[in-house]
């Protein structure tokens, strides 16, 4: 029997989540189990046992060790299928045995965790990396991924991992995908937004991928800004019908395409697509999701009708679903039906009372940042209580973290200092001088 001290040590040398420092915060947890969920389980999809995998991880994170056990055990089931290798063994099981490892020494089992620690060994020795001084690939590629599922500050880190991963093993067309993926969403980010270049590399990943939808829709969606096309329905109905004839999934372009009937086509139409998946899955949440989005997209449209109370207590019924579905990560979909309420003929009362529930709720600080953003905006536009919009933007601002939501309530203010509002035109300047710089 191995000593606790080699044992631990030999656990901590693992290449698995729970040594891959996701430091994760309670809300991120919930949303990452969320958003693994919506995804689905459909057979056919590549990602399946990294997808069990991340959720087993997140599972045992909040608690639910039974869950997270049964969850990683299908984790190996799904590689199995879809590696579909002559034996049920590779090296794309030494993440999945890392984790259980992990998890039966957190339970107390300490044989277990030693028969998965030698089964790790067994597999690196028989499955050494094609390059000696790096980790194997399939290690390197279910890292990339859970971190750009996982780690919004770390997607360069993965875009790196999944570069070293198609490098060692170029045919492995998903890694390929989720790489240029990564490069594409990070550089729409940019000051300078995506290139010609960018854009050629996303068409030819989508060529050599033809059944990724989500890739197919996110390519249209970019294609059509930079290209600045005039017409895209064509295109966007008949991938609309290819989505709608699949599994449903977050990860299907569904939610891409209504941002594009939403900004080149129209609101309405995009509300007719998301019911019109709503008639055909019911039972999807995900689509109450798409539909919510719709509907407030309508309602600040600013089209004829977008206003009418028929219009905002659809969408104030979309998100009090939302809310329900998604309880434990929700705070957005929350402020959202605060500022509904605030938009209806009878609902002032509804939303101060809504933000007032998340201004005393514990949150950590990137999500402290957002909700007084939110409100400072509310404030001022709902309210018109400027003075206490200016104060809310001043403590969003000064959480040392680089956000929109921070970055939103800095130019509020400067917009609030430029139209030189005597005692707090000073005051605000004197502010933003000594703003600390935020944490990347």
């Amino acid at each position: 029997m191995m000593s606790q001290t080699s044992l631990e040590s030999k656990l901590e040398a693992l290449q698995c989540h729970f040594t891959w420092d996701l430091d994760p915060s309670r809300s991120r947890l919930f949303f990452v189990r969320y958003q693994m969920e919506d995804i689905g389980t459909e057979e056919g999809n590549s990602w399946l046992g990294h997808i069990y995998n991340l959720r087993g991880y997140v599972q045992h994170k909040l608690g639910f060790t039974q869950d997270a056990q049964s969850l990683f055990n299908k984790a190996a089931e799904a590689f199995c299928q879809t590696r579909r290798a002559d034996s049920d063994e590779g090296p794309w099981l030494v993440v999945n045995y890392g984790n259980l490892a992990w998890l039966h020494h957190h339970l107390g089992e300490q044989a277990e965790s030693q028969a998965y620690l030698s089964k790790v060994d067994a597999l690196m020795n028989k499955y050494p990396s094609p390059s000696q001084d790096e980790l194997h690939p399939e290690i390197y590629a279910e890292k990339a991924w859970t971190l750009m599922n996982f780690k919004t500050d770390r997607k360069q880190l993965a875009a790196d991992y999944f570069q070293r991963a198609i490098r060692m093993q170029p045919d492995m067309v998903e890694w390929k995908t989720s790489h240029v993926l990564l490069l594409a969403e990070a550089a729409v980010k940019t000051k300078t937004g995506l290139d010609a270049d960018m854009l050629e590399r996303m068409r030819i990943a989508k060529e050599e991928d033809p059944e990724n939808l989500y890739l197919a829709a996110y390519y249209l969606q970019q294609n059509a800004k930079m290209m600045k096309k005039e017409r895209v329905e064509d295109e966007a109905r008949e991938l609309v019908e290819k989505i709608l004839r699949n599994p449903v999934s977050s990860y299907n372009g569904l939610r891409i395409l209504i941002l594009v009937y939403i900004r080149r086509v129209s609101v309405d139409e995009a509300i007719d697509l998301a019911e019109e998946a709503l008639r055909r899955h019911p039972d999807v949440r995900f689509l109450r999701r798409c539909a919510a989005l719709c509907y407030r997209s309508k309602i600040y449209s600013g089209e004829d009708g977008s206003r009418d109370q028929s219009t905002i207590d659809k969408a104030i019924s979309l998100h009090e679903e939302v809310v329900s579905l998604y309880p434990h990560s929700c705070l957005l979909r929350k402020i959202d039906l605060a500022n509904l309420y605030a938009k209806s003929n009878h609902g002032q009362a509804e939303a101060q009372q809504i933000y007032q529930e998340v201004l005393e709720s514990d949150l950590d600080p990137a999500d402290k940042q957002l909700v007084y953003n939110r409100f400072a905006n509310y404030l001022f536009f709902d309210l018109h209580d400027r003075h206490r919009s200016i104060k809310y933007h001043m403590r969003a601002a000064e959480i040392p973290i680089q956000s929109f939501f921070r970055q939103n309530s800095i130019m509020n203010l400067e917009k609030f200092r430029d139209r030189n509002w005597r005692q707090m035109s000073r005051e605000i300047e004197e502010f933003l001088r000594n703003l600390p710089e935020p944490e990347m």
